[in-house]
This record gives structure tokens, C-alpha cells and sequence, in this order.
């Protein structure tokens, strides 16, 4: 048997099994990853090379500021601001679906989710509402706009790291708009949609109570570590792992800051454990697997494969990327995905004699909103749904769909559009 098909096979039962196995994935991956090393497929000298350790520095460090903005309260504070300016529920809705977006862009989407979901519900139970609705738009409008930014989501992040994008690269990048304008487009043709599906709310909403912020050190740091990010951004030529020292360092700026303000050990516990090692792990194997199916010559045929399909027109390879990432992603986890589908649709691009931003952007655009099609398509949504769940209320694919559908079909279209426009 042949590198090519013994490295395919190892790689299609680890999919199967991430499938089958969710809460698994890392031992999954690392295994699948290990069996790569063990056969030769990946040589073991090139592993330490294979693994994006920027990446995983900047994820690392950016889960530490996260859990110490979140559990300053800032975000409570910031919603809670937000409701007092909305006219009525259905606006009060909507806005808290984009300002949960707004988070997103700089902040993971579960932990977006778990800080604007209590409010979503407080303010459903006080006009005697169905949470149903309001907590699932909250969901997956946190999953739209994490792809805005480098650091507002997983698979940004592993995109700005194999393009080598920096921060100001989402924004602008080569002379033309960023793919934040797409998204942003996006998520603003969302609104008539959330309108529309919340047109019978028409009462008044009481923001409540002031949430006092305990503490304005989180909320420097997150803002530090994009300023610091978008500075990063202006040097071309620097080293390898800069952004990944950069959300390392404010992290530890942050846990010494609260270890002297707190005087208690217990500080530096809580910021490991805010550290989601098994996301790490994941991606580290993945990482590997990655780098052995590229040394096998399996990537180069994949892409081989999608270029036989569509030819040579960049409309048709582009339309089968985005649709192909966005049905894929409405049942398996976007992370893997686009780890696995960036080196592809690389190689396409270099087939087909174009550079690759424009299949790389579109790659982003449907994996991360494919999410939205059904409840199992992102963990933001999972988060949201065990939300209502301990609150007593049971959640239909038929409810998650009703939102999820028009939604993900309006951002989808419209941003892929824009991505074509600006890129092709």
C-alpha cells in the first residue's frame, strides 16, 4: 500500500471518529497524529516543524485575557447599556445579536455566548417571553462575526497563520478591503431577518439593575492586545512568533496584576484552568496530521480532484468552495476543517495560476457560517441550547432551523458576494 492511500485512510477513520467521538477530539487527533509519525508518513524530524506554534500562543494567551475580562463583569455592564436604548423587545433582540457579534469579533464565541445569553434570558423572563429564539440569535450571530477579526475566532486565527496575516490585514490587506467588510455586511442584512422573525415583540424592556465592574484591568488588556496586534501588523519582516508573545504577555501581565490586587494563589489556578488545553491538543494533532497529508502528496490531490470538477473557472471553484464549506459545516466542527481545506485550497490556487486569498476568504466565510444551519454545527450553539436546557426549556432542530436557515443563506450570500467583488 502507498503513502497516498495509508496516509487517506488514517486520515478519513479520524474524521469518522471526530464525527462519532466529539468530546474525544483531541485524543483523536494526537492519535491519528502519532500513527502518522509511527509509519513514516510524517517524519519525525519535520514534526516540531509541522505545528503552528504562533497559533497556539496566541489562542493560549487569548483565553487567559478572555476569562479575566469576562469575569470582570465589563460585558454585563456593556449590555446592560445597550438595553436602555431600545425602543421596544423585537429592537432589544436584535440589538443584543449584534453586540454578541461585536464581542465576538475579539472574543471566543462560547464565551461571548455564556456573557450575552443571561442577559438575552433575564430580559425574555421579565416580559414573559419564549428565551427559545432570543438565545438562539445570540448563538449565531456570535458564530457569524468571529470571523471579522485575527483573534475573534479559532479558524481566523488559522487562517492568519498560514497567510501570515496580521491584525490590520482583516481590515485591509494588499490594497484592497479586509474580509471584516464582508462579514460586517453580512451581519447587517441579518437584521431585517431578526426583525422580521421578532415582529410580534413590540413591548417595552427595562434594562434593570447597574452591573458594577470589579475591576478595569481585563478590559486595558483586551484592548492592549489588539493595539499591540494591530501594531505587529505594520512590521513585515518580524519574528515568526510575535503575536503569539504578544497574547502571552499581556495574559501574565494580567494574572500578576490580579495575583497582587487579589493577594490569592487561587488566581493563578483559575487562569490555567480558563486555558482549554483539549483545544490545544486538537489542534496540535491536527497540526501533524496536516503536515503528513501534505508530505504524502494527499492535499496536492484533493486539489487535483476539485480542479478536475471545476475546471479552470475561478466562478465555479469558487462557488464549490464556499458551498461545499458551508453544508460540511452545518454537521462537523469548522476547526478540523479548515485546517485541513486552507493547504487545499492553496494548492488550487497554485494550480490554477491565481493567488489564493480569493478561495481562502470564501473558505472562512462558509465554514464559519455553515455553523448556523443546524444546532450541532458550532459550539456556540451548543453552548446556548445547554443554556435554555438548564433553564427548563427544550430546543427543537425545527426551532434552531427557523432562525438558522434564513440567517446563515442571507450572511452567507451576501458576504461570499462581497469576498468575490472585492477579490476576484
Amino acid at each position: 500500500m502507498n503513502t497516498m492511500v495509508l496516509a487517506l485512510i488514517v486520515f478519513a477513520a479520524m474524521y469518522v471518529l471526530l464525527l462519532i467521538f466529539s468530546e474525544k477530539r483531541w485524543i483523536i487527533a494526537l492519535a491519528a497524529a502519532a500513527i502518522f509519525l509511527a509509519l513514516g508518513i510524517l517524519p519525525a524530524g519535520r514534526a516540531l516543524d509541522a505545528i503552528n506554534w504562533n497559533v497556539l500562543m496566541m489562542l493560549t494567551g487569548t483565553m487567559v485575557t478572555v476569562e479575566l475580562f469576562v469575569q470582570s463583569k465589563m460585558p454585563l455592564r456593556m449590555a446592560e447599556g445597550l438595553l436602555r436604548i431600545t425602543p421596544s423587545v423585537q429592537w432589544a433582540i436584535v440589538a443584543l445579536s449584534l453586540f454578541s457579534g461585536l464581542i465576538s469579533a475579539f472574543v471566543d464565541n462560547v464565551a461571548t455566548v455564556l456573557m450575552v445569553a443571561p442577559v438575552g434570558l433575564a430580559v425574555a423572563k421579565k416580559i414573559k417571553t419564549n428565551p427559545v429564539p432570543v438565545i438562539i440569535a445570540i448563538a449565531v450571530s456570535s458564530n457569524l462575526q468571529g470571523a471579522a477579526t485575527l483573534v475573534g475566532d479559532t479558524t481566523s486565527i488559522l487562517l492568519g497563520g498560514y497567510m501570515n496575516m496580521g491584525f490590520n490585514d482583516f481590515f485591509w490587506f494588499k490594497g484592497r478591503p479586509g474580509i471584516i467588510f464582508a462579514v460586517e455586511a453580512g451581519a447587517l442584512l441579518t437584521v431585517p431577518v431578526l426583525l422580521w422573525l421578532f415582529r410580534k415583540e413590540k413591548a417595552r424592556v427595562d434594562s434593570g439593575g447597574k452591573t458594577e465592574v470589579t475591576d478595569y484591568m481585563p478590559t486595558f488588556l483586551l484592548l492592549g492586545t489588539i493595539l499591540l496586534l494591530i501594531v505587529a501588523s505594520q512590521f513585515p519582516i518580524k519574528p515568526e512568533l510575535t503575536n503569539g508573545l504578544i497574547c502571552c504577555g499581556l495574559a501574565m501581565i494580567g494574572v500578576l496584576y490580579e495575583l497582587i490586587r487579589r493577594k490569592d494563589g487561587s488566581v493563578i489556578k483559575d487562569s490555567l484552568k480558563a486555558i482549554d488545553c483539549k483545544t490545544l491538543l486538537l489542534l496540535s494533532g491536527l497540526f501533524l496530521v496536516v503536515g503528513g497529508l501534505t508530505q504524502a502528496g494527499v492535499i496536492d490531490a484533493i486539489a487535483e480532484t476539485f480542479v478536475r470538477v471545476g475546471g479552470n473557472s475561478a466562478p465555479l471553484m469558487y462557488v464549490m468552495i464556499v458551498g461545499v464549506s458551508v453544508l460540511l459545516s452545518a454537521f462537523i466542527d469548522n476547526i478540523p476543517y479548515v485546517a485541513t481545506m486552507l493547504p487545499v485550497v492553496s494548492s488550487i490556487a497554485s494550480m490554477m495560476g491565481t493567488e489564493p486569498y480569493l478561495f481562502a476568504f470564501g473558505l472562512l466565510i462558509g465554514a464559519t457560517l455553515g455553523g448556523n444551519i443546524t444546532p450541532i454545527g458550532a459550539s456556540a450553539n451548543i453552548a446556548g441550547i445547554g443554556i435554555l436546557q438548564k433553564e427548563g426549556y427544550k430546543v427543537s432542530t425545527r426551532d434552531f432551523t427557523r432562525i438558522g436557515i434564513p440567517f446563515t443563506l442571507i450572511a452567507a450570500l451576501s458576504g461570499a458576494a462581497i469576498i468575490w467583488f472585492i477579490w476576484s
